[in-house]
């Protein structure tokens, strides 16, 4: 009976070993340099009965931010990075003014795409199922601010985060596919200016 006992004991470290975990998501999805990707967004919000869709073009720096270009509805390009998000103008980049909430989510935006889970730690309890190469990460929010916004989040994706599942308190989501992303090892001198302005 002890022999057995010992099997399974050893038969469940060995499993545990195998187990993806969230240190071993963070160092994959945090190893390129340059992601770079096309977007479709979807916002369901519940007095519409069609999602409103909007599609671009992405390229998430590791060590820049993150460039998102949206053109379709409209034309619009967006750069987040430590300083916040800003809008392109005429003028060049200019800040956009946040409310706190929004600039939560811009850094939770940036933290998920990087893979940086001590950042989501310490807003949310992380639930990670799956194995590398088909993963999920689920959300819940720890703070009283990010659960006036959220119910949870849903991650899925395999070497690159692919789907990114918002919902929300007042029963609206918003859906966002990452497709056709391929890692890249550097920012082309139009990306680099982009970040620098």
């Amino acid at each position: 009976m002890p022999r057995i006992a010992f099997g399974l004991l050893l038969a469940g470290i060995a499993q545990s070993a195998l187990a993806f975990d969230l240190d071993q998501l963070s160092a994959q999805l945090g190893k390129p340099e340059v992601v770079r990707g096309h977007f479709i967004q979807e916002k369901h919000l519940r007095a519409l009965p069609q999602p409103l869709t909007s599609r671009g073009r992405f390229v998430l720096s590791r060590d820049q931010g993150l460039l998102w270009l949206l053109e379709r509805p409209l034309q619009q390009d967006y750069r987040i990075d430590a300083q916040g998000i800003a809008r392109r103008s005429e003028q060049g980049w200019q800040l956009v003014v946040q409310q706190s909430a929004s600039a939560q989510q811009n850094r939770l935006f940036l933290a998920v795409l990087k893979g940086d889970s001590s950042g989501l730690r310490q807003d949310f309890e992380l639930s990670l199922s799956g194995s590398a190469e088909a993963w999920t990460l689920d959300l819940t929010p720890r703070s009283v601010l990010l659960k006036q916004v959220f119910n949870a989040i849903h991650i899925s994706g395999g070497a690159l985060v692919q789907r990114i599942e918002l919902q929300e308190t007042q029963g609206d989501s918003t859906v966002l596919r990452l497709e056709d992303s391929q890692p890249g090892q550097a920012l082309s001198d139009a990306e680099r200016h982009d970040f620098q302005k």
